[in-house]
């Protein structure tokens, strides 16, 4: 047996997130991007007129990316520090330049500044993974805009809806995450250059004094990084309430995403909708008829955890004593990359489900019939007054000839015969009880709801976010 069947593998990377995501969070991106910024660090106190040369910078960035983990390792074995490790491992790369890694600095400049970058990422990731859902459910609904079924509130019967419009409400979830998501992404700046408590108090003393070098300092390292502007005032770290609001953003996708999956999971016990199922998918291995919905399931599984870990960041920020504290560490090593990657494959799985829905027309249209003559009984009413029939006495015909019917589909298990008894009755003979029952005539504008909702709201998103081609596989 490997060493590796011997490690814990963490199923989020294994089974579930995509290639991209993993990446992100990987250490060689972490500790690559770590160098990145104490390249930016160096050429921007060089430009300041600190004496950096240029073979010093040239030498840092010709060592970005060929890290010796082992070094590194070894340097925080002994050192009890992470970043000073690999300050050491990245000057035994760069013995020229080794004297200025890090000058000025504290560990958050690149410990903080690092997070920000793969927060940004990250998002970006996220947004398309969206729009990859909404392009899927966009298809769907237009393609069901005007099947009627029959809707539910309080889980019992109601006023029929459409099968596209349905899609239409659990894509409006989507697209309230994509404006989240896009207004998170709007907020994030740099820490910028902020020192050991947020004064720039080492930076100062580089520059003597000088504190129009000290601002133009962290706007040109914010500039290389890639951002408009940092965080106006600090203490040692980003406040922590930027983690708080990011993860509220990434709970909201997992809260709609666990929204669709429960009602499909639903939807497929009432043998209406299903979730894609393969050809040689087995669904139970005790029970071979099964087709369970346990990519549905998935989702709220990896939902759920999503929302549990919005709490972390929560009492992190809450919990900061005055300029930071280091409680927020190992807890953030595990909630960030976590949350990415789970919600990552949570959109993973809402594609592929949304990409493969079976509808079963049929059924739909069985289920709606069995429920149907009692929410036709007010156009009944109505038509049977229009033909000259007194209201209250129609009304009292329709109630008892309605609870009579009921009975029957509840204590005897056979179907709903209202209107075999109400055509029975002389008082509803003027009345086309067959034409009264058209579910065109009690979705109201659903079909029209469904082009305006997917033209106005989500074609505008698809615009800015176009689906890829490549499709992330899902292992089931």
């Amino acid at each position: 047996m490997s060493d590796e069947m011997n490690r814990y593998d963490n199923p989020l990377i294994h089974r579930y997130a995509s290639a991209r995501m993993s990446a992100l969070w990987s250490p060689q991106r972490k500790f690559s991007t770590w160098r990145r910024l104490w390249v930016a660090l160096a050429e921007a106190e060089a430009e300041l007129g600190l004496p950096i040369s240029p073979e010093q910078i040239a030498e840092l960035r010709a060592h970005v990316d060929d890290i010796d983990f082992a070094a590194a390792d070894r340097y925080e074995r002994r050192l009890r520090h992470d970043v000073m490790a690999h300050v050491h491992a990245y000057g035994d790369a760069c013995p020229t330049a080794r004297p200025i890694i890090h000058l000025g600095a504290t560990s958050c400049y690149v410990t903080d500044n690092t997070d920000l970058l793969l927060l940004r990422e990250g998002l970006q990731l996220v947004l398309h993974g969206l729009a990859a859902v909404l392009d899927r459910l966009a298809l769907f609904a237009r393609k069901h805009r005007d099947l009627a079924c029959l809707a539910f509130t309080h889980l019992q019967p109601a006023q029929p809806t459409t099968i596209g419009k349905r899609a239409c409400l659990w894509a409006y979830d989507f697209v309230l995450d994509v404006a989240e998501i896009e207004h998170r992404l709007a907020s994030l700046a740099a820490l910028g250059s902020k020192g050991t408590t947020g004064t720039q108090a080492s930076f100062l003393e580089l520059f003597h004094g000088d504190h129009a070098k000290v601002r133009q300092l962290e706007e040109t390292i914010c500039r290389k990084l890639g951002f408009a502007s940092s965080f106006p005032v600090t203490g040692q770290t980003y406040p922590r309430k930027i983690d708080a609001q990011v993860l509220a953003a990434l709970s909201g996708i997992a809260q709609s995403a666990h929204k669709m999956a429960t009602d499909l999971r639903i939807l497929q016990h009432r043998k209406e909708v299903e979730e894609p199922f393969e050809a040689e998918q087995i669904g139970s291995s005790a029970m071979p008829y099964k087709r369970n919905p346990m990519r549905s399931e998935r989702i709220c599984s990896l939902a759920r955890f999503v929302m549990s870990l919005e709490s972390s960041p929560a009492m992190t920020a809450a919990t900061q004593w005055f300029e930071r504290t280091l409680d927020d560490s190992a807890n953030r090593r595990l909630v960030l990359p976590q949350a990415f990657l789970a919600i990552d494959a949570v959109l993973i799985l809402c594609r592929n489900v949304t990409d493969g829905l079976v509808v079963y027309p049929n059924v739909i249209a069985r289920n709606l019939q069995a429920e149907l003559p009692f929410m036709a009984s007010e156009n009944i009413l109505m038509a049977a007054v229009a033909a000259g029939g007194d209201r209250q006495d129609l009304h009292e015909r329709i109630r008892r000839h309605s609870q009579a019917a009921a009975a029957v589909v509840k204590q005897l298990g056979r179907e709903n015969d209202l209107l075999d008894r109400l055509a029975a009755d002389p008082a509803f003979a003027a009345v086309d009880l067959r034409a009264a029952l058209d579910p065109a005539k009690f979705v109201g504008r659903a079909p029209e709801q469904v082009d305006e909702f997917l033209a106005q709201v989500v074609q505008p998103i698809l615009a800015k976010y176009p689906a890829e081609a490549a499709v992330d596989e899902v292992r089931v």
